[in-house]
């Protein structure tokens, strides 16, 4: 009996990773209808995160009431467990997400406390592991509002705490984490992080993503100073360098914040996910391997889904084959990492405003004709 095991990444803007799961799955089951089917849908840690791990292998949603993108507004929000409830999932844009702050955005204001609260709260229901997913924020503050919401404490040149965000951490003067929560202590901490801008300069989280946030260039220039400001009171206080780790920059700092406060790993997003779902006992038997994105290009080959997924089923010698949007020049080494064969959905010339109404038909279609052949050949090689 064949087993199947689909693990996507989204289509940005086009089809999510359940939805291609979903349409991978009708597919399969049409032509291999005694086959074992397992998706398992990716998220690159923001929006949709949570329920992707949810889906994958099931758990609870957690509600709660926590800080919103701005200091004095309490939103509803939420947060997965899974593992038996031994592993928290959080996703920052569940609570200072850029869609958040649609009209309004201001990185100057915005803060990453709620993510804070969400942490401590997990913890505090005994959880051995806490991923986040640092994707789509709308902040600038070096998650120094989730280290507020933790017990660390920030200080001006007056001795006065305050919570600080992209626009006053020129303002700290010292850091102190004394009263760091307690319940955190002895919890794994990992980010889920897919880009590796360092903290701050040319490069850095205000100079590319800040732009996006609604920062102009004066203020991207006030952010960029205030971020090496907290890396200097971070090395001062903390004793720690954390602006250079490949990552740093991502979510506005977030990425920087989270081993400087929380002693936590920066990972990409597809290894924390292939790990934490048992991804060698899912593959080792499988048949097939279907994964894809939206684009395949050389910066896939740094180790995004398909090139995750690839190394680990290579491994067991289980044949992947990458079903993407487009496809780059230059990504012949995706072979090399055990990709087995890449396929793209757009079975006619045309423009992405066209082609993306006509995607779910396209990928319902080329993997109708990818598994016609799978099973084909499979035949023919048994006989």
């Amino acid at each position: 009996m064949s087993k199947y095991v689909l693990i996507p990444d989204s289509f940005k803007g086009t089809m999510s990773s359940s939805e291609i799961c979903g349409i991978m799955r009708a597919q399969i089951a049409a032509h291999d209808p005694g086959a074992t089917i397992v998706s398992i849908p990716v998220a690159d840690g923001g929006e949709g995160s949570v329920d992707c791990f949810l889906e994958a292998m099931g758990g609870d949603r957690v509600e709660l009431d926590v800080c919103g993108p701005f200091e004095g507004e309490t939103m509803r929000s939420f947060y997965g467990l899974v593992d038996n409830g031994k592993t928290a999932v959080i996703e920052m844009a569940a609570c200072a997400g850029l869609p958040l702050v649609e009209g309004r955005a201001d990185p100057k204001r915005a803060t990453t406390y709620g993510v804070g609260e969400m942490m401590v709260d997990a913890a505090k229901r005994g959880v051995a592991k806490i991923i986040v997913g640092l994707g789509g924020s709308a902040t600038n503050d070096g998650g120094c509002g989730a280290a507020s919401a933790a017990g660390i404490r920030f200080y001006d040149a007056n001795g006065r705490s305050f919570v600080p965000t992209g626009g006053t951490l020129a303002d700290i003067d010292r850091i102190d984490s004394a009263e760091k929560s307690p319940c955190l202590e002895g919890v794994e901490i990992i980010a889920m992080c897919d880009i590796d801008n360092p903290m701050y300069g040319d490069t850095g989280a205000a100079a590319i993503f800040g732009p996006q946030k609604g920062a102009d260039p004066s203020m991207v220039a006030e952010l960029d100073q205030g971020l090496r400001h907290l890396d200097r009171k971070i090395r001062q206080d903390l004793k720690l360098d954390v602006s250079r780790i490949p990552g740093a920059g991502a979510a506005g700092a977030m990425g920087a914040g989270m081993p400087a406060f929380f002693g936590a790993s920066l990972r990409m997003g597809i290894e924390t996910v292939l790990d934490v779902v048992g991804f060698e006992n899912i593959v080792k038997d499988a048949s097939l391997v279907l994964t894809g994105e939206g684009k395949i290009d050389t910066q896939s080959l740094r180790g995004k889904v398909v090139i995750g997924v690839s190394r680990r089923a290579k491994m067991f010698g289980v044949p992947v084959i990458a079903i993407v949007g487009d496809i780059g020049d230059n990504i012949q080494g995706a072979y090399e990492e055990g990709v087995s064969g890449i396929v793209s959905i757009n079975r006619v010339a045309v423009d992405f405003k066209v082609a993306r109404n006509r995607s779910r038909d396209d990928m319902a279609l080329t993997v109708d004709n990818l598994i016609r052949m799978f099973i084909t050949f499979s035949r023919e090689a048994a006989k």
